[in-house]
């Protein structure tokens, strides 16, 4: 049986009107100007106070302060092996003013391996002091003494941190704590005969340990700065004491860094096509968007004055977990008065965020700028994804107290510099070469100052990544 169907195909239709592709030609076409991906909301440069540098150079005066070093330790892996860089060691506060690198070199080399397991106890509270350990790699908590017999978390060492460097000054020192890996760890440790060797053979470090001994015994505060003699809560006619409050000798200065690039643009361009949009105009607001976005890259990350970089040891807080959590966050605003702001990768906001869900918490709201951001006491938490993330999905989250009346963090600039365009930016016509190219230099001046150590904390090595299920 077949079917037989048949098709008509319906007359094509003549054009009855201007078809909008043709139309087009003598429409005008709305543009956008010039769009960009790498801007992002650059909450630092918003919220820091900005200070006026005359001159190009900040210095930061203090007390005079005896407590030095107290930073991370570096290592150098090299397949298993892994040892300790030399220079690195003057982050220990009793090698912090050694000058002699091959001394430095002599003492590195005498440091032995340790792995730990996870669970494994390394040091214990009571017993004699006789090692000195570098965390190359791992975790470990502190446990201390608590009230009524109860035990309490002292802290968290994790890689680059150092413990029992009472052994280097102390002949008879004991360990006031238990340290207990959390994660199988690599330590690398230094006994009290090793270091009574190497003082044997150096004269040099001998002298250099009696000034440090010496230093560490002078009057001094919680802080480590030289004592002012005070009397309180005295009745009748007592000889009051006399004092003065003693100043660094060199104090740290701060140079503006700069920003640069040369804006190239044809001068055909710049005469011929500048309606609706100027060429150049379009052209500077880009690139100063990207000097913008450098700028506060390097005041994060630059490691002579970046924040991440200049962070006191003992501002710097471990997770006592893997990921942010409300503890460890209230540890971290703990560290310092006022805390104005918390600053941290998206990635890490939502881990926090995760963390929070978890335990029902919610954490609260602020309106900053018309904007709303998630806050932690009041503190709120600004999202910055110029700090860094780790191959091994790690990021830090960084808090701080700003302003120069507060003793805080502040950044630094210099207005009023020649063809200023912005604040401490300027465009410098170069010329015109002989390809009729326009070339314009294009400067910002900036810097960050830490005014106090305490100002400016971190809670190093949070994880970002989702739990595996």
């Amino acid at each position: 049986m077949s079917i037989d169907i048949n098709t008509t195909t319906a007359p094509e239709q003549p054009q009855q009107s201007l078809s909008t592709a043709a139309a087009r030609n003598l429409a005008t076409t709305t543009k956008t100007v010039p769009q960009m991906q790498g801007i992002t909301s650059r909450w630092l440069l918003r919220m820091l106070p900005w200070v006026q540098v005359s001159g190009g150079t900040y210095r930061v005066n203090r007390r005079l302060t005896y407590a030095v070093g107290g930073g991370l330790v570096s290592f150098a892996q090299a397949g298993s092996n892994v040892s300790v860089i030399p220079p690195s060691l003057r982050e220990v506060p009793a090698l912090a003013n050694v000058v002699d690198d091959a001394l430095l070199a002599s003492l590195a080399a005498r440091f032995i391996r340790q792995d730990v397991p996870a669970g494994a106890t390394v040091v214990q509270r009571g017993h004699a002091a006789n090692q000195f350990y570098l965390v190359a790699h791992g975790k470990l908590n502190r446990h201390g003494a608590g009230a009524f017999d109860g035990g309490t978390v002292l802290g968290v060492l994790a890689d680059g941190s150092h413990f029992g460097a009472d052994v280097l000054t102390a002949a008879d020192a004991t360990w006031d704590y238990t340290a207990v890996a959390t994660t199988s760890c690599t330590l690398l440790r230094l006994s009290r005969q090793e270091f009574e060797a190497a003082l044997s053979q150096s004269h040099a470090l001998r002298i250099h340990l009696r000034a440090f001994t010496a230093a560490t015994q002078r009057p001094q505060n919680r802080r480590g700065e030289s004592d002012i003699a005070v009397t309180a809560g005295h009745a009748g006619e007592v000889s009051l004491p006399a004092t003065f409050a003693d100043y660094e000798q060199a104090p740290r200065e701060y140079e503006l860094s700069a920003a640069q690039s040369v804006l190239r643009v044809h001068s055909r361009v710049a005469d011929l096509f500048n309606e609706p949009m100027n060429q150049v105009e379009q052209q500077l607001r880009l690139i100063i968007e990207a000097l913008r976005e450098r700028q506060e890259h390097e005041m994060i990350n630059n490691p002579e004055f970046g924040l991440l970089h200049n962070v006191a040891y003992d501002q710097r807080v471990h997770p006592h977990a893997g990921p942010p959590t409300p503890d460890d966050l209230d540890e971290l605003l703990s560290r310092r008065r006022s805390t104005r702001l918390l600053l941290a990768h998206p990635a890490a906001i939502a881990a926090f965020g995760r963390e929070c869900s978890k335990r029902g918490i919610y954490p609260g709201h602020v309106e900053v700028l018309e904007s709303r951001l998630p806050a932690w006491r009041g503190v709120p938490i600004f999202p910055c994804g110029n700090i860094p993330v780790t191959a091994e999905r790690t990021s830090t989250i960084l808090a701080m107290r700003t302003g120069e009346e507060d003793q805080g963090v502040v950044g630094l600039h210099q207005t009023g510099i020649p063809d200023e365009y912005q604040p401490s930016l300027n465009v410098r016509f170069m010329g015109v070469d002989d390809k009729a190219v326009i070339s314009y230099l294009v400067s910002a001046y900036y810097s960050v100052a830490v005014l106090v150590p305490d100002a400016l904390g971190a809670l190093m090595n949070v994880e970002i990544s989702r739990p595996f299920s």
